[in-house]
Protein backbone atom coordinates (compact mmCIF):
# COMPACT_ATOMS: atom_id res chain seq x y z
CA UNK A 1 0.00 0.00 0.00
CA UNK A 2 1.40 3.49 -1.04
CA UNK A 3 0.79 5.93 0.99
CA UNK A 4 1.53 10.11 0.73
CA UNK A 5 2.46 11.01 4.44
CA UNK A 6 2.00 14.82 5.56
CA UNK A 7 2.57 17.13 8.82
CA UNK A 8 -0.97 17.71 10.70
CA UNK A 9 -0.11 21.50 10.39
CA UNK A 10 -0.85 20.69 6.66
CA UNK A 11 -3.98 18.92 7.15
CA UNK A 12 -6.19 22.08 7.40
CA UNK A 13 -10.03 22.22 7.57
CA UNK A 14 -9.65 24.09 4.61
CA UNK A 15 -8.98 20.99 2.65
CA UNK A 16 -11.77 19.51 4.82
CA UNK A 17 -14.47 21.44 3.58
CA UNK A 18 -13.93 22.08 0.21
CA UNK A 19 -14.61 18.36 -0.04
CA UNK A 20 -17.31 18.31 2.04
CA UNK A 21 -19.19 21.60 0.14
CA UNK A 22 -19.01 18.87 -2.75
CA UNK A 23 -20.61 16.00 -1.01
CA UNK A 24 -24.48 17.94 -0.42
CA UNK A 25 -25.34 14.51 1.50
CA UNK A 26 -27.26 15.05 4.77
CA UNK A 27 -27.26 13.30 7.99
CA UNK A 28 -29.50 9.89 7.75
CA UNK A 29 -32.46 10.33 10.53
CA UNK A 30 -31.75 7.80 12.82
CA UNK A 31 -34.95 5.01 12.73
CA UNK A 32 -36.02 6.14 9.59
CA UNK A 33 -34.93 2.59 7.77
CA UNK A 34 -37.10 1.00 5.79
CA UNK A 35 -36.26 -2.85 4.94
CA UNK A 36 -33.10 -2.88 2.40
CA UNK A 37 -33.08 -4.67 -0.85
CA UNK A 38 -29.99 -6.30 -0.60
CA UNK A 39 -28.26 -9.04 -2.66
CA UNK A 40 -25.13 -10.86 -1.20
CA UNK A 41 -24.40 -11.46 -5.36
CA UNK A 42 -23.13 -15.08 -4.24
CA UNK A 43 -20.98 -14.04 -1.51
CA UNK A 44 -20.25 -16.21 0.87
CA UNK A 45 -18.09 -15.94 4.66
CA UNK A 46 -17.88 -18.51 7.98
CA UNK A 47 -18.36 -16.38 11.39
CA UNK A 48 -17.34 -18.11 14.75
CA UNK A 49 -19.53 -17.73 17.95
CA UNK A 50 -18.04 -18.96 20.72
CA UNK A 51 -19.62 -18.38 24.75
CA UNK A 52 -16.99 -17.13 27.16
CA UNK A 53 -16.13 -14.95 30.37
CA UNK A 54 -14.03 -12.10 31.32
CA UNK A 55 -11.95 -14.89 33.12
CA UNK A 56 -8.15 -16.76 33.12
CA UNK A 57 -9.71 -19.10 30.72
CA UNK A 58 -10.33 -16.14 27.88
CA UNK A 59 -7.05 -16.99 26.13
CA UNK A 60 -8.70 -20.22 24.90
CA UNK A 61 -11.61 -19.28 24.41
CA UNK A 62 -10.23 -17.05 21.67
CA UNK A 63 -8.01 -19.60 20.55
CA UNK A 64 -10.74 -21.61 19.92
CA UNK A 65 -12.69 -19.08 17.78
CA UNK A 66 -9.44 -18.49 15.52
CA UNK A 67 -8.95 -22.06 15.13
CA UNK A 68 -12.85 -22.41 13.92
CA UNK A 69 -12.54 -19.15 11.46
CA UNK A 70 -8.79 -18.85 10.54
CA UNK A 71 -7.22 -15.28 10.35
CA UNK A 72 -4.77 -13.71 7.98
CA UNK A 73 -1.14 -15.50 8.70
CA UNK A 74 0.25 -13.61 11.66
CA UNK A 75 3.82 -14.82 11.72
CA UNK A 76 6.60 -12.79 11.91
CA UNK A 77 4.24 -10.09 11.58
CA UNK A 78 2.82 -6.43 12.90
CA UNK A 79 -0.47 -6.73 14.47
CA UNK A 80 -2.46 -3.54 15.37
CA UNK A 81 -5.25 -4.21 17.75
CA UNK A 82 -7.45 -1.74 17.17
CA UNK A 83 -10.84 -2.28 20.50
CA UNK A 84 -13.50 0.62 21.16
CA UNK A 85 -12.85 3.10 24.07
CA UNK A 86 -15.23 5.58 22.83
CA UNK A 87 -15.17 7.80 26.07
CA UNK A 88 -14.31 7.69 30.09
CA UNK A 89 -16.16 4.95 31.53
CA UNK A 90 -19.89 5.83 32.69
CA UNK A 91 -21.53 5.38 36.02
CA UNK A 92 -20.78 0.80 34.98
CA UNK A 93 -22.04 0.99 31.52
CA UNK A 94 -20.25 -1.45 29.19
CA UNK A 95 -19.33 1.39 26.62
CA UNK A 96 -15.86 0.06 26.08
CA UNK A 97 -14.05 -3.02 24.71
CA UNK A 98 -13.61 -4.90 28.18
CA UNK A 99 -9.21 -5.21 29.15
CA UNK A 100 -9.65 -8.78 29.53
CA UNK A 101 -10.41 -9.10 26.12
CA UNK A 102 -7.47 -6.90 24.79
CA UNK A 103 -4.99 -8.64 26.59
CA UNK A 104 -6.24 -11.80 26.25
CA UNK A 105 -6.17 -11.84 21.92
CA UNK A 106 -2.76 -9.62 21.98
CA UNK A 107 -1.37 -13.24 24.03
CA UNK A 108 -2.89 -15.39 21.29
CA UNK A 109 -1.58 -13.59 18.15
CA UNK A 110 1.52 -13.61 20.09
CA UNK A 111 1.60 -17.33 20.57
CA UNK A 112 0.86 -17.50 16.69
CA UNK A 113 4.07 -16.16 16.33
CA UNK A 114 3.20 -12.40 15.31
CA UNK A 115 6.62 -9.87 15.60
CA UNK A 116 4.46 -7.13 16.79
CA UNK A 117 1.26 -6.85 18.68
CA UNK A 118 0.52 -2.87 19.63
CA UNK A 119 -2.95 -1.93 20.69
CA UNK A 120 -4.28 1.45 19.23
CA UNK A 121 -7.00 3.66 19.47
CA UNK A 122 -8.22 6.63 18.57
CA UNK A 123 -11.09 7.70 20.32
CA UNK A 124 -14.51 9.45 18.98
CA UNK A 125 -15.46 11.93 22.60
CA UNK A 126 -12.64 11.89 24.91
CA UNK A 127 -9.51 14.01 23.13
CA UNK A 128 -7.09 12.30 25.62
CA UNK A 129 -7.60 8.40 25.05
CA UNK A 130 -5.10 8.07 28.12
CA UNK A 131 -7.39 8.99 30.53
CA UNK A 132 -9.76 6.41 29.33
CA UNK A 133 -7.15 3.62 29.72
CA UNK A 134 -6.24 4.78 32.74
CA UNK A 135 -9.95 4.67 34.28
CA UNK A 136 -10.87 1.06 32.75
CA UNK A 137 -7.82 -0.32 34.16
CA UNK A 138 -5.85 -1.53 31.07
CA UNK A 139 -2.35 0.21 32.26
CA UNK A 140 -1.19 -1.49 34.55
CA UNK A 141 -2.03 -4.60 31.91
CA UNK A 142 -0.53 -2.83 28.95
CA UNK A 143 2.49 -2.83 31.44
CA UNK A 144 2.40 -6.30 32.84
CA UNK A 145 2.06 -7.46 29.41
CA UNK A 146 4.84 -5.03 28.09
CA UNK A 147 2.10 -3.70 25.10
CA UNK A 148 2.62 -0.73 23.26
CA UNK A 149 -0.17 1.85 22.72
CA UNK A 150 -0.43 4.14 20.23
CA UNK A 151 -3.14 7.33 20.36
CA UNK A 152 -4.46 7.19 16.98
CA UNK A 153 -5.77 10.68 16.69
CA UNK A 154 -2.91 12.54 17.60
CA UNK A 155 -0.31 9.80 15.43
CA UNK A 156 1.60 11.07 12.24
CA UNK A 157 -1.08 10.92 9.28
CA UNK A 158 -1.48 9.72 6.19
CA UNK A 159 -3.46 10.45 2.76
CA UNK A 160 -5.08 7.62 1.29
CA UNK A 161 -7.65 7.70 -1.73
CA UNK A 162 -10.83 7.07 -0.65
CA UNK A 163 -11.81 4.04 -2.26
CA UNK A 164 -15.41 3.96 -1.21
CA UNK A 165 -16.33 7.65 -2.64
CA UNK A 166 -19.67 7.81 -0.69
CA UNK A 167 -19.17 10.77 1.90
CA UNK A 168 -17.66 13.01 -1.41
CA UNK A 169 -14.59 13.10 1.37
CA UNK A 170 -11.12 12.75 -0.70
CA UNK A 171 -8.38 12.02 0.47
CA UNK A 172 -9.21 10.44 4.14
CA UNK A 173 -6.99 11.29 6.61
CA UNK A 174 -5.35 8.28 8.25
CA UNK A 175 -3.75 7.44 11.55
CA UNK A 176 -0.32 5.95 9.98
CA UNK A 177 -0.02 3.40 12.56
CA UNK A 178 -3.20 1.62 10.99
CA UNK A 179 -1.60 1.57 7.55
CA UNK A 180 1.52 0.53 8.66
CA UNK A 181 0.61 -2.79 10.20
CA UNK A 182 -0.13 -5.87 8.74
CA UNK A 183 -2.90 -7.28 10.52
CA UNK A 184 -5.31 -4.88 11.11
CA UNK A 185 -8.24 -6.70 13.99
CA UNK A 186 -11.22 -4.80 15.27
CA UNK A 187 -12.17 -5.61 18.58
CA UNK A 188 -15.68 -3.59 19.19
CA UNK A 189 -18.28 -4.05 22.21
CA UNK A 190 -21.25 -5.21 20.88
CA UNK A 191 -23.68 -2.18 21.15
CA UNK A 192 -26.81 -0.76 20.18
CA UNK A 193 -26.18 2.82 18.97
CA UNK A 194 -28.54 5.76 18.19
CA UNK A 195 -27.81 7.08 14.86
CA UNK A 196 -26.53 3.56 12.91
CA UNK A 197 -28.43 1.39 14.55
CA UNK A 198 -25.68 -0.83 15.98
CA UNK A 199 -21.41 -0.24 17.26
CA UNK A 200 -20.05 -2.86 15.63
CA UNK A 201 -16.86 -4.43 13.62
CA UNK A 202 -17.19 -2.17 10.92
CA UNK A 203 -18.28 1.41 12.45
CA UNK A 204 -15.46 1.15 15.01
CA UNK A 205 -13.12 1.86 11.89
CA UNK A 206 -14.07 5.53 12.71
CA UNK A 207 -11.06 5.57 15.39
CA UNK A 208 -8.38 4.78 12.52
CA UNK A 209 -9.50 8.46 11.67
CA UNK A 210 -7.02 11.11 12.23
CA UNK A 211 -8.23 13.38 15.47
CA UNK A 212 -6.24 15.94 14.36
CA UNK A 213 -7.34 16.39 10.83
CA UNK A 214 -11.55 15.28 12.06
CA UNK A 215 -11.59 16.61 15.12
CA UNK A 216 -13.67 15.47 18.11
CA UNK A 217 -16.25 13.60 17.84
CA UNK A 218 -15.72 13.41 14.13
CA UNK A 219 -18.65 15.47 13.32
CA UNK A 220 -17.87 15.76 9.26
CA UNK A 221 -18.50 12.41 8.69
CA UNK A 222 -21.67 12.60 10.55
CA UNK A 223 -23.06 15.30 8.53
CA UNK A 224 -22.06 13.58 5.60
CA UNK A 225 -23.91 10.69 6.08
CA UNK A 226 -22.79 8.29 9.00
CA UNK A 227 -23.97 5.16 7.04
CA UNK A 228 -21.72 6.11 3.99
CA UNK A 229 -18.98 6.73 5.74
CA UNK A 230 -18.75 3.33 7.48
CA UNK A 231 -19.00 1.93 4.32
CA UNK A 232 -15.90 4.63 2.81
CA UNK A 233 -13.90 2.94 5.73
CA UNK A 234 -14.42 0.04 4.56
CA UNK A 235 -13.63 0.09 1.09
CA UNK A 236 -10.74 2.49 1.84
CA UNK A 237 -8.41 0.12 4.79
CA UNK A 238 -10.83 -2.93 5.76
CA UNK A 239 -9.64 -4.68 9.28
CA UNK A 240 -8.32 -8.35 8.33
CA UNK A 241 -10.39 -9.50 11.40
CA UNK A 242 -12.48 -8.92 13.88
CA UNK A 243 -13.00 -10.05 17.52
CA UNK A 244 -16.17 -8.75 19.13
CA UNK A 245 -16.82 -8.20 22.51
CA UNK A 246 -20.33 -9.20 23.52
CA UNK A 247 -19.56 -11.15 26.89
CA UNK A 248 -21.38 -7.98 28.37
CA UNK A 249 -23.18 -6.10 25.60
CA UNK A 250 -24.63 -2.57 25.98
CA UNK A 251 -28.48 -1.57 24.39
CA UNK A 252 -30.91 1.22 24.58
CA UNK A 253 -29.24 4.00 23.97
CA UNK A 254 -26.42 3.35 22.47
CA UNK A 255 -23.19 3.81 22.11
CA UNK A 256 -22.38 4.97 25.74
CA UNK A 257 -25.86 5.82 27.64
CA UNK A 258 -27.69 2.44 27.18
CA UNK A 259 -27.85 -0.54 29.32
CA UNK A 260 -25.86 -3.42 30.41
CA UNK A 261 -27.12 -6.98 28.58
CA UNK A 262 -25.13 -9.97 29.49
CA UNK A 263 -24.68 -12.27 26.33
CA UNK A 264 -21.67 -14.26 26.63
CA UNK A 265 -20.37 -14.33 23.52
CA UNK A 266 -17.40 -13.49 21.50
CA UNK A 267 -18.31 -13.30 17.47
CA UNK A 268 -14.90 -13.36 15.47
CA UNK A 269 -14.75 -13.57 11.70
CA UNK A 270 -12.82 -11.95 8.75
CA UNK A 271 -15.54 -10.62 6.65
CA UNK A 272 -16.67 -8.02 8.49
CA UNK A 273 -20.09 -7.36 7.42
CA UNK A 274 -20.64 -11.26 7.77
CA UNK A 275 -19.39 -10.49 11.50
CA UNK A 276 -21.29 -7.41 12.00
CA UNK A 277 -25.15 -8.89 10.67
CA UNK A 278 -24.31 -12.52 12.72
CA UNK A 279 -23.73 -9.89 15.65
CA UNK A 280 -26.83 -8.21 14.76
CA UNK A 281 -29.04 -11.59 14.53
CA UNK A 282 -27.49 -12.32 17.89
CA UNK A 283 -28.77 -9.03 18.97
CA UNK A 284 -32.17 -10.19 17.69
CA UNK A 285 -32.05 -7.05 15.20
CA UNK A 286 -32.35 -7.41 11.17
CA UNK A 287 -29.16 -6.69 9.30
CA UNK A 288 -31.01 -5.87 6.19
CA UNK A 289 -32.26 -2.69 8.08
CA UNK A 290 -29.01 -1.35 9.18
CA UNK A 291 -28.35 0.86 6.42
CA UNK A 292 -24.64 0.06 6.16
CA UNK A 293 -24.94 -3.68 6.01
CA UNK A 294 -27.93 -3.27 3.12
CA UNK A 295 -25.05 -1.29 1.36
CA UNK A 296 -21.44 -3.34 2.10
CA UNK A 297 -23.63 -6.49 1.17
CA UNK A 298 -22.53 -7.91 -2.22
CA UNK A 299 -19.62 -6.21 -2.23
CA UNK A 300 -17.60 -5.96 0.93
CA UNK A 301 -19.13 -9.08 1.58
CA UNK A 302 -22.11 -10.90 2.59
CA UNK A 303 -25.20 -10.48 4.96
CA UNK A 304 -27.81 -13.13 4.45
CA UNK A 305 -28.11 -15.94 6.61
CA UNK A 306 -27.85 -18.21 3.43
CA UNK A 307 -23.91 -16.69 2.49
CA UNK A 308 -23.17 -16.96 6.42
CA UNK A 309 -21.54 -20.76 7.73
CA UNK A 310 -21.76 -20.22 11.50
CA UNK A 311 -19.44 -21.88 13.66
CA UNK A 312 -19.42 -22.95 16.96
CA UNK A 313 -22.59 -21.97 18.77
CA UNK A 314 -25.86 -21.44 16.47
CA UNK A 315 -27.52 -17.67 16.78
CA UNK A 316 -30.68 -19.50 18.11
CA UNK A 317 -28.37 -20.84 21.33
CA UNK A 318 -27.07 -17.27 22.13
CA UNK A 319 -29.74 -15.02 20.94
CA UNK A 320 -30.24 -12.03 23.19
CA UNK A 321 -33.54 -9.35 23.17
CA UNK A 322 -31.46 -6.01 22.55
CA UNK A 323 -33.98 -2.97 23.83
CA UNK A 324 -33.25 -0.31 20.96
CA UNK A 325 -34.76 3.45 20.85
CA UNK A 326 -38.55 3.81 20.27
CA UNK A 327 -37.84 5.05 16.52
CA UNK A 328 -35.15 2.05 16.34
CA UNK A 329 -38.29 -0.47 16.82
CA UNK A 330 -38.12 -1.21 12.95
CA UNK A 331 -34.80 -2.93 12.99
CA UNK A 332 -36.35 -5.35 15.60
CA UNK A 333 -36.51 -8.55 13.96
Amino acid sequence: MSARSARPDELTRRDLLKTAAGAGAALTLPGCWPAQLFSDNGLTAATAIIRGDYDDNLCSVIEAGLELVPPPEVAGRRVLLKPNLVDLPREGRPIVTHPAMIVAAAEVFRRRGAAEVTVAEGPALQRDVWQIVDAIGLTPLLAEHSLGFVDLSTAPVVAQSNAGGRTGLDPLYYARPVWEADVLVSMPKMKTHHWAGVSLAMKNLFGTLSGLVYGWPRNAFHRLGLHDAVLDFNFTRPADYAIVDGIIGLEGDGPIRGTPIHVGVIVMGVNLPAVDATCARIMGLRPERIDYLALAAGTLGPIGEAGIEQRGESIAAVWASFQVLAHQMALVG
